[in-house]
């Protein structure tokens, strides 16, 4: 019965925190969203984001609410493993770790969607948006990688940096 309850939580915390930390990566490198996105993301988390902008403030350009609001999602799904009988502390570092995983996988995905963007439709509406979401993580790869034949393996590279962190994240978590 756990293991359901804990996919449900993580299917809205996943959701939410995807969102948050959408919003907190846009304004970052500031990029702004197709209107659509926009939407969908601030609707998802104003009601948790307005409120946390009245304790933390945004500071050197970073919207702190919608990251510490992606961290408290993710800690509200991992406390569900504290009702299993795991220790509190044990909680808040699972819950960390899940909160750098979510960061790491949220870079992978948006990868994969510009790959998928430049193979079937480099033109589509929001592949812009995901190509300067993505430019800052492939921009320093650019400089080191060159073209193979015109073809660009700077998403090839992110993608290996970024499971290589993922491994090394875990190794760091759970000592193996």
């Amino acid at each position: 019965m756990l293991s359901i309850v804990m996919l449900i939580v993580d299917a809205i915390a996943t959701l939410l925190g995807g969102a948050l930390l959408l919003r907190f990566w846009m304004q970052a490198i500031r990029v702004r969203p197709p209107q659509s996105v926009a939407q969908f993301t601030f609707q998802l988390s104003d009601w948790l984001v307005r409120p946390l902008r009245r304790i933390v403030p945004g500071m050197g350009g970073y919207d702190w609410a919608s990251l510490i609001g992606a961290f408290l999602i993710v800690l509200l799904a991992t406390s569900v493993l504290f009702f299993a009988g795991w220790p509190a502390q044990a909680v808040l570092l699972a819950a960390f770790e899940r909160f750098l995983k979510w960061i790491l996988y949220g870079f992978m995905a948006l990868l994969v969607v510009e790959a998928i963007f430049s193979w079937v439709n480099p033109h589509a509406p929001l592949a812009p948006f995901v190509r300067a979401l993505n430019e800052p993580l492939l921009r320093p790869i650019r400089r080191v990688v060159p073209l193979v034949g015109n073809l660009d393996l700077s998403l090839l590279v992110a993608l290996i940096a970024l499971q290589i962190a993922q491994i090394l994240l875990g190794m760091a978590f759970n000592g193996r």
